[in-house]
């Protein structure tokens, strides 16, 4: 392994540049990863590159993936290339994975979410992570969605972001009219829904629609769907998180296709 050792090595001013920069993990189609488990439950034909702390070094040599260059850095370098605060020794540059509308409905009955200009990180991360926990076949996202690669989405994703089928959608609207076109209904999670979300059959092929945290789906979005759906609330609360909304969605409908699988 080749060591690093200033922070002005074009490989360390590259790794910061794809942390920092939306537009440069876009244009190169790459992006960062940290921590172990990910880094080890990436694709090994996804690594482009891999870096250990001084420190950690011996103790992740022998679990690296044979012919991937590996770099070696001073802790105090490797914690400067981080995006976490307590760095755990070891980062990977990744490649981003690609997928297509037509795979993910390739299936008779796919379960679907699809979100607008949702906003926050976090957000964006932890319904990646629930997607796979409940089944679904795939998500598309609006172009005015967080950067699916930003570091605190990919660690909510917990590993996910390599095994739920993403895409961005140049034309959000259109790929909701394709998808509806194909058979899939739209359900728009919405505070003046019609029906109460546990009333309506998503054993078929279903495709929810989830907005932005602040306000909601457009209009223009919500006249896609074909049916809007609420979620009832005690108490004072106005609204529900958007990962939250979209978990208790899609867990409902894990729930009914597990009931019509096993009757």
């Amino acid at each position: 392994m080749e060591q690093i050792t200033s922070r002005e090595n074009q490989r360390i001013r590259h790794l910061i540049l794809l942390n920092e920069k939306a537009r440069k993990r876009r244009q190169e189609g790459l992006f960062v990863i940290e921590g172990k488990r990910i880094v080890l439950d990436a694709p090994k034909d996804a690594l482009v590159e891999l870096y250990l702390s001084e420190s950690k070094a011996e103790e992740y040599e022998s679990a690296l993936p044979p012919g991937i260059p590996a770099f070696v850095l001073p802790d105090a370098l490797f914690a400067q290339v981080c995006d976490t605060t307590t760095p755990q020794g070891i980062l990977a540059v990744v490649r981003q994975p690609q997928h297509s509308l037509e795979e993910m409905i390739k299936k008779e009955h796919p379960l679907l979410l699809a979100l607008e200009d949702v906003q926050d990180p976090g957000n964006l991360g932890t319904m990646v992570r629930t997607a796979e926990a409940a089944g679904a076949d795939g998500m598309i996202l609006s172009r005015g969605c967080v950067d699916l690669y930003n570091p605190k989405t990919v660690r909510s994703t917990m590993s996910a972001i390599f095994r739920v089928p993403i895409v961005t959608a140049e034309d959000f609207a259109g790929s909701l009219q394709e998808l509806r076109e194909k058979g899939i209904h739209l359900y728009a999670a919405h505070l003046e829904g019609s029906i109460i979300y546990d009333s309506a059959d998503y054993t078929k092929g279903t495709c929810f629609l989830v907005g932005n945290e602040g306000n909601g789906l457009s209009p223009e979005i919500t006249a896609l769907a074909n049916k809007r759906i609420f979620i009832p609330m005690d108490g004072k609360i106005e609204s529900l998180n958007a990962a939250m909304s979209a978990g208790i969605l899609l867990y409902e409908a894990a729930r009914q296709r597990r009931h019509v699988a096993g009757s």
